[in-house]
């Protein structure tokens, strides 16, 4: 059962985690235009589908305060949302654009930005919590979208599911015991988009497998 205090969603003053703490404290100074804070989800909060990415990027969510909004690996993502009826435009590039998701919801598993991109394994945990309050929030039809092998450890840990039984790969689909569904991808990151290791093609058969039926 989750702590009461700990049971929310967001925090946007969250300092739980020293290391990144202190190295948002440097980026601010770098960047005083930035977001450079914790970064909420997006997108509606009962929503059928639930995206979870790793972190926010440097120059994407972390200066723009959106998942996703600004930096390369948005650029998919919201070009296949938008063309499986997601979200109302292709391009995603500052928080007040415009843009609304339909039906679905996008967050991290981990909410602050993490120096080279990689939260140490303990801030992963420190920040559990707020996706397991979101996932008890969801719907008992809903189907969650992991991106990358961290969102899917992420997502069974705040379940309390053994890692073991679901083993991550790309196009994995599992029924989980609560009734929702968990589909896993490898993240839509330039390294993995500029090497073919995800082509959009691939990404849109995730999307298509999303929407078919149990």
């Amino acid at each position: 059962m989750l702590n009461p205090i700990k049971s929310i969603c967001f925090d946007p003053d969250c300092r739980a985690c020293p290391r990144l703490a202190h190295f948002l404290d440097e980026v601010r100074v770098q960047h005083p235009d930035y977001h450079a804070r914790p970064v909420a989800p997006f997108g509606d909060p009962e929503a059928r589908l639930l995206i979870v990415g790793l972190a926010p990027g440097m120059h994407g969510a972390n200066r723009s305060g959106r998942p996703f909004t600004g930096d390369h690996a948005g650029i998919l993502l919201y070009q296949t949302l938008h063309q499986f009826g997601y979200a109302s435009a292709p391009q995603s590039v500052a928080s007040n654009d415009g843009l609304q998701l339909i039906d679905c919801r996008i967050t991290n598993a981990v909410k602050c930005l993490p120096p080279a991109n990689k939260p140490e394994p303990a801030e992963i945990r420190e920040c559990n919590h707020f996706l397991a309050a979101e996932l008890a929030n969801l719907p008992t039809n809903a189907r969650i979208l992991a991106l990358g092998q961290i969102a899917h450890q992420g997502i069974l840990r705040a379940l309390g599911l053994p890692l073991k039984s679901y083993p991550f790969s790309h196009a994995s689909d599992y029924r989980l015991p609560n009734g929702r569904r968990l589909v896993s991808s490898y993240h839509c990151s330039r390294y993995n988009t500029q090497t073919r290791r995800l082509t959009p093609e691939m990404f849109a058969a995730i999307f298509s497998l999303l929407q078919t039926q149990d």
